[in-house]
């Protein structure tokens, strides 16, 4: 068995292993097994069928290098709990140092192998192969994913024992590798919760929930998975801006704890002796993460009950969990507000079919102020309007009579694209606006909408203009659209608020590690918030067309359809509450798209359409 003779390994995303469907009537969706003959690759398990799980083939007596290299690769796609089968293709030194959990690298398609050759000749017992591809995302140790991009290259390494003489692996890659496909089909997305840290609401309760999503494997008792990292805490870039109630150092009871529902969905955790002592309040605080984070699993989770040191600790219902924390997705807004042809504040009942708007109370809705673009305070008490020319930022109350006062900020911008942007509202009553300057391009805070505006701290190096700016319900993440040249993009920030800002220390706020959540895109013109970690997006990608689509906070894409096409968009809207539909403004007008329906036409004459926040 020769070197030259083992050739190289083109790793296709086909499948050498077992596909095993529970019950009758999923036998007909397993076009893969095949039903006499040897056991031969196929093409990657479509995403769709989500009951079929995937079981590796161990290695064969005198399997070829080339054949050890595939085996071991698409035992990384399966479903194996602990990867005990792809262990088998490593040598025991190497599978007791290898950590698979350790990282994920996603690749466009599966990773091609072969044979490294240094010099024209290997050593006839040790063989190295180069493991090659184009870098679609990574998720880490926190399984938290992030986009990259680029050529992925690594080695392995193996070698023949001298005394069985078969080929195993001695330097396997770091953690696992596989296509875009395949992790589509192994992993799903899952948002944990936690609480927002200096961040008080205007409303009761005064807790925001926070979503950090991470991937667990999807066939893998995810319910238990899901359960584990959500103890452990937040992800590394959401950690500075939120907390966990339970207590540092807990766990399930047992390493070989699994969870799962009674009859009644009714889940028991069994923690280890770090929860043992907490009291009532903060055992419902914990209680509330785990209900708000089982949320969109299978089987469903009604009531959580939490216990440790031999004892049950308490138990919270998905009804009681709401009044623990506020989430944006369960806070469902009064109204649609936009423009009307006359550039004044209006409004429909955002629940309803009304195509006849209202007037708002008070000078923005009742005056003469002609408007460009509004934002609306989340608790739909107060305002904010930018004069048509973009140069003027009016703030007012929505109250019958109210007076229009001075403008609360000024732009210098010589033009109107390049003065103020659309203003937004966080969940403290804040509101955050950018000014498009090129002279002084600044992002501004003013406290309640009304005090002085403050400049917000940005990374150092960003590079480009904020041309749009969306604060999260949970006033802990911020999405801005920034230009550089002909490109723009849409970046997530975490808000960080110092002790300071109490005293109106402009340095108190501040906007740090923004990354992309829209890698594929060149041009971003419109987005929103819809959902709790989840944006809707109107962009185009290099050398094609307008497209909207939605977009996970992270840059990964969220399983579900896309919203139905629609041209010539220019505005997008959308409320964290799922119920609510789609607005847009489009060259029909405003238009909006009601879940499972097509886009439907509310007026022809109207501009800015906003949900509050």
């Amino acid at each position: 068995m020769g070197a030259d003779r083992e050739g190289g390994v083109r790793h296709r995303p086909g499948r050498a292993a077992a596909y095993v469907a529970c019950g009758a009537v999923l036998l007909a969706g397993c076009a893969s097994m095949p039903d006499s003959g040897d056991l031969r690759g196929v093409e990657s398990t479509p995403r769709q069928e989500a009951q079929v799980r995937v079981f590796a083939m161990p290695p064969h007596e005198d399997a070829s290098s080339s054949e050890i290299v595939s085996g071991f690769l698409e035992a990384l796609t399966s479903d194996d709990p602990d990867y005990e089968m792809a262990r088998k293709y490593l040598t025991k030194e190497a599978s007791d140092n290898w950590r698979p959990l350790l990282s994920t690298m996603v690749l466009a398609d599966g990773p091609a192998a072969d044979v490294d050759r240094v010099g024209g000749r290997e050593e006839t017992d040790n063989l190295s192969y180069r493991l090659t591809g184009d870098k679609v995302a990574t998720v880490d140790s926190q399984q938290s994913y992030a986009p990259a991009s680029g050529e992925y290259s690594e080695a392995m390494h193996l070698t023949r024992d001298k005394k069985t003489k078969q080929w195993r692996i001695d330097v396997p890659p770091r953690g696992v590798v596989m296509g875009k496909s395949d992790f589509q089909r192994n992993y799903m997305s899952v948002d944990k919760y936690y609480f927002a840290t200096n961040t008080t609401l205007g409303a009761s309760p005064h807790t925001a929930a926070v979503a950090d999503p991470v991937y667990v494997r999807r066939n893998v008792d995810p319910m238990t998975q899901t359960v584990r990292s959500l103890l452990k805490g937040p992800t590394s870039w959401l950690n500075p801006v939120v907390r966990s109630s339970f207590p540092t150092g807990t766990a399930l009871k047992s390493d070989d704890t699994t969870l799962s529902t009674d009859d009644q969905n009714r889940l028991t955790v069994p923690l280890n002796d770090k929860a043992a002592r907490v009291g009532l309040t903060k055992c419902n605080e914990m209680a509330a993460q785990l209900l708000f984070t089982l949320q969109k699993l299978t089987p469903t989770v009604d009531e959580v009950a939490l216990r440790a040191g031999g004892r049950q600790l308490c138990v919270l219902s998905e009804n009681d969990a709401e009044g623990v924390a506020t989430r944006g997705s369960v806070e469902r807004a009064d109204y649609l507000y936009f423009l009307d042809d006359k550039h004044r504040l209006v409004r429909l009942d955002a629940a309803t079919n009304d195509t006849k708007p209202d007037l708002v109370p008070g000078a923005l809705g009742e005056g003469d102020a002609q408007l460009k673009s509004v934002g609306v305070s989340r608790d739909e008490d107060m305002a904010a309007g930018v004069g048509l020319d973009g140069k003027n930022l009016y703030v007012g109350a929505l109250v019958a009579g109210g007076p229009l006062g001075d403008p609360e900020l000024t732009s210098a911008g010589k033009t109107a694209d390049e003065r103020l942007s659309a203003p937004s509202w966080d969940a403290q009553g804040d509101l955050w606006i950018a000014d498009r300057d090129p002279d002084n391009p600044r992002l501004l805070l003013l406290k309640e909408g009304v005090d002085d505006p403050v400049t917000v701290n940005m990374p150092t190096g960003l590079e480009g203009r904020i041309e749009s700016v969306r604060v999260a319900a949970d006033g802990v993440r911020i999405a801005l659209v920034v230009k550089q040249g002909e490109k723009s993009s849409l970046l997530i920030g975490r808000i960080e608020r110092s002790d300071a800002g109490k005293e109106g220390d402009q340095s108190a706020v501040s906007v740090r590690e923004l990354r992309s959540a829209t890698p594929a895109l060149e041009e971003v013109s419109a987005m929103s918030w819809a959902g709790d970690s989840r944006l809707v997006v109107v962009g185009r990608e290099k050398g094609g067309v307008q497209t909207m689509r939605y977009v996970q906070v992270d840059g990964s894409t969220p399983e579900g359809p896309a919203p139905a096409a629609l041209s010539g968009v220019k505005e997008i809207t959308a409320s964290e509450d799922a119920r609510l539909p789609l607005v847009g403004y489009s060259e029909d007008g405003i238009v909006r798209l009601p879940s499972g329906e097509q886009w439907q036409k509310v007026v022809t004459d109207g501009t800015a359409p906003v949900y509050p926040g």
